[in-house]
């Protein structure tokens, strides 16, 4: 255990979908893992969920008014600052992990905590939205010349930081995000394919940048490929009013270990986002279940999957993209050597690894 006490939070409701939200559960709640950490996030708008077994849940924030921009997210801001700091004391946090260098959690930390020295992890979210919107990119700005380290888990992610903003390449510290090291040990099982389709998973938000809706467009109607989507209930529906999604299996937002069960029960996860990913955590998991991956050749998920997965470019030549479908639907030793291949990349990224790495840096930086 780390000696060195981590404070760090995400401004989201707690049980809000997410991969920011499984990596803060999988490095800093487990009671038994490399970083000592106290953990916030927000109060959820109806039942509090139950904490997975192995996990501590965040301390929770009653802040409403959360917003993204404008004079409005300063207000806000200030409201989180003041109930982390009275929830925290100062002087039993050594170090400040941002979870995100965009949005209202990171500006509260830095206002609230201005003497602890602060790690910044980058993930995709915070590059989109600090392009999109002025203020965002205002505290991304701010978030990375306060921070002692940038922690990137791809190259590709640091690449897209320095066109933001300008960072000295000594501050940017590579750390892969990881798998669980259960699941590399023991997968799910994996259920036999019937050969006549191919049952491909989407998994993941359906927000505008993770091409969701392309790949709807792309296989609607094509022969022998059957969708799957998990993904939250509330987007689907909003996307159904956009979109014929009555061939579509939907299986609505998995917890993480039924989401694993379901990469077992399917012969393709496809990934096709449209802008980056951070790391692609969910395509390295499945890879994990043995699930072959095909993706978007977008900046991070490059750099995690590499030749290990199939780069598809539903976006730009999406009848190209049914043909390999459908190759892939035909052959089954191309399906097994993905799958192979795949597994072999995941063993590559524990999560115990990660975790050391970051106890480690938080060290140094202390």
């Amino acid at each position: 255990m780390s000696a060195v006490r981590v404070l760090t939070g995400l401004d989201l409701p707690w049980g809000s979908p997410g991969g920011s939200v499984e990596l803060l559960k999988d490095l800093y709640l487990d009671p038994s893992g490399p970083l000592a950490a106290d953990a916030f996030m927000l109060v959820p708008d109806g039942p509090q969920p139950v904490a997975e077994t192995g996990t501590a849940p965040p301390a929770l924030l009653d802040v409403p008014g959360k917003q993204l921009s404008g004079e409005g997210f300063w207000d806000y801001v200030d409201r989180l600052t003041d109930a982390v700091t009275a929830r925290f004391p100062h002087h039993e946090q050594d170090v400040v992990h941002f979870q995100h260098l965009a949005f209202g959690a990171t500006p509260a930390l830095l206002r609230g905590y201005p003497k602890q020295p602060a790690i910044g992890l980058v993930h995709g979210t915070d590059l989109l939205f600090a392009a999109e919107y002025p203020t965002q990119g205002e505290v991304l700005r701010e978030a990375v010349a306060a921070a002692r380290s940038l922690v990137v888990p791809t190259a590709g992610m640091a690449d897209q930081l320095r066109r933001l903003t300008p960072v000295e390449s000594g501050r940017i510290v590579h750390i892969p995000w990881g798998v669980p090291d259960a699941l590399l040990a023991e997968p799910p099982a994996r259920r036999r394919r019937d050969d006549s389709e191919l049952r491909v998973l989407y998994a993941g938000r359906l927000t505008t940048e993770k091409g969701a809706a392309e790949l709807v467009v792309a296989l609607s109607g094509a022969p022998g490929l059957r969708l799957s989507m998990a993904s939250p209930v509330a987007e689907f529906r909003r996307l159904s009013a956009e979109l014929d999604l009555s061939a579509v299996h939907h299986l609505g937002w998995l917890p993480r270990k039924e989401l694993w069960a379901a990469f077992a029960e399917h012969d393709l996860l496809v990934v096709p986002s449209a802008k980056l990913e951070a790391f692609g955590l969910v395509a390295v998991e499945a890879q994990a279940c043995g699930l072959p991956v095909a993706y978007q050749p977008v900046p991070g998920l490059r750099d995690a999957l590499g030749d290990s997965a199939l780069p598809l470019d539903l976006l730009a030549d999406p009848q190209r993209a049914l043909a390999e479908l459908a190759r892939l639907r035909d052959d089954p030793g191309a399906l097994d050597e993905l799958r192979r291949s795949g597994f072999r990349n995941a063993a590559g990224f524990p999560l115990s690894r990660t975790a050391r790495e970051l106890a480690a840096l938080s060290s140094q930086v202390r």
